[in-house]
């Protein structure tokens, strides 16, 4: 008796042993707050639909089997909290960056969906801006802390959000600025202000940025948005999110 109740406690033992060393999901931090303007990625104070982004990463990263937690800052402060590494990744494309490198500090993941930016303007003004070489040397608006590939090449006109730059244009504060296509064009419907989409200015994919000592977790990441995108997932939410601005004249 006094052996079968040792054996007991013995094998009781390993199992809590065993238990407390299982270890736990990483937790990931990150932010795609981007300017608070940046629907339909990211849309604040609406619980039921709070961006493509805002729905997508949580599924993303439980998929991947991964904890997130997102820390809400201006793109400004999120790229340095990158650099520093206080924040583990963040979502962007490729065509942000020059020659499409993120640095020795990060990796990317596999693509998540596309994204594309054009010049936009007022509707009058489109034929001036059809040619993207006509920014060269130009003042544009650009959102503050937002990163694009050749801002060297022309005189940037930071404004806050890609609201802000809707607003701008009609009050000929500035002739033309850059914008997400969708992002530029909810707003224009949402404040009834008409815009031109004019040349092409970027054009890519979203993935993770994600810093360089989290690279074990990509090939789980990977998996999850390959899985993510089999059964329909992500196109449900780009659908859910976009239909209605593809309906925009």
């Amino acid at each position: 008796m006094m052996l079968r109740v040792a054996l007991y406690a013995l094998m009781l033992f390993s199992m809590v042993a065993v238990a407390d060393n299982t270890p736990n999901p990483p937790t990931l931090k990150y932010c795609i707050t981007g300017s608070s303007s940046w629907y339909p990625y990211y849309i604040p104070d609406s619980p039921q639909a709070p961006g493509l982004m805002s729905e997508l990463l949580p599924l993303l990263l439980e998929r991947a089997g991964v904890k997130g937690q997102n820390v809400p800052l201006p793109p400004n402060r999120t790229n340095q909290a990158l650099a520093k590494g206080t924040l583990d990744f963040d979502i962007v494309s490729p065509s942000w960056f020059e020659h499409g490198d993120f640095g020795p500090l990060f990796v990317k993941s596999e693509p998540i969906m596309q994204i594309t930016e054009h010049i936009i303007t007022l509707p009058q003004n489109q034929e001036r801006w059809a040619n993207i070489s006509s920014i060269k040397g130009k003042e544009i608006g650009t959102v503050m802390g937002y990163l694009y590939h050749d801002d060297h090449e022309f005189i940037r006109a930071d404004f806050k959000s890609e609201q802000e730059l809707i607003k701008a244009l009609h009050r000929q504060r500035i002739g033309a600025a850059i914008s997400g296509d969708y992002t530029a064009l909810y707003w224009s419907s949402k404040l009834n202000l008409p815009i031109a989409l004019a040349a092409k200015h970027s054009s890519g994919d979203l993935v993770f940025r994600l810093r360089k000592e989290r690279a074990a977790l990509l090939p789980a990441i990977n998996s999850a948005i390959a899985t993510l995108k089999a059964d329909g997932t992500i196109d449900a939410l780009i659908d859910k999110y976009t239909h209605s601005i593809e309906a925009t004249p």
